[in-house]
């Protein structure tokens, strides 16, 4: 399956005004094409957003460690279904869906520490929470079409 099959409505992306760019921390919601997204642009994007949530937290003993833990789970998303649209079989396709479906649920994890720990952040951690967990419905949707 490939990210042009999963239909989401332009409700659900919120108003979008710019395509894909290359220079890095777009400032899009998603790239709709009609009614569908470009999965691989949203996880881009929402990597973009967790580091530019990581970069505004104030780093102490217990935040450091938040911030690392999160910007490798919510940036490898992306990176996972990159590999996976590239994948060389089904089996690795499913594999590498797999991945992107449990790096989303542990940036759901960090993001609600990260929540407790930097209280000024809160408010962004819980945009972010929500777009980590309809990603990980997503992921879900499409690994349980495989089997």
């Amino acid at each position: 399956m490939t990210n042009d099959q999963i239909p989401m409505t332009k409700q659900m992306l919120g108003d979008v005004t710019d395509a894909g760019r290359m220079d890095g921390c777009s400032d899009m919601k998603g790239v709709a094409v009609g009614d569908s997204f470009d999965l691989e642009d949203r996880t881009a994007v929402f990597g973009e957003k967790i580091i530019a949530l990581c970069r505004a937290v104030v780093l102490d003993d217990v935040n450091g460690v938040l911030v690392r833990q999160l910007v490798r789970s919510g940036t490898s998303i992306g990176a996972n279904y990159c590999e996976a649209n590239d994948a060389e079989s089904k089996k690795d396709f499913k594999h590498k869906i797999g991945l992107c479906r449990k790096e989303s649920k542990e940036t759901k994890h960090w993001l609600r520490m990260l929540a407790c720990a930097a209280p000024d952040q809160r408010g962004e951690a819980r945009r972010l929470w929500q777009e980590a967990n309809e990603l990980n419905l997503i992921f879900s949707k499409i690994r349980r079409g495989l089997e």
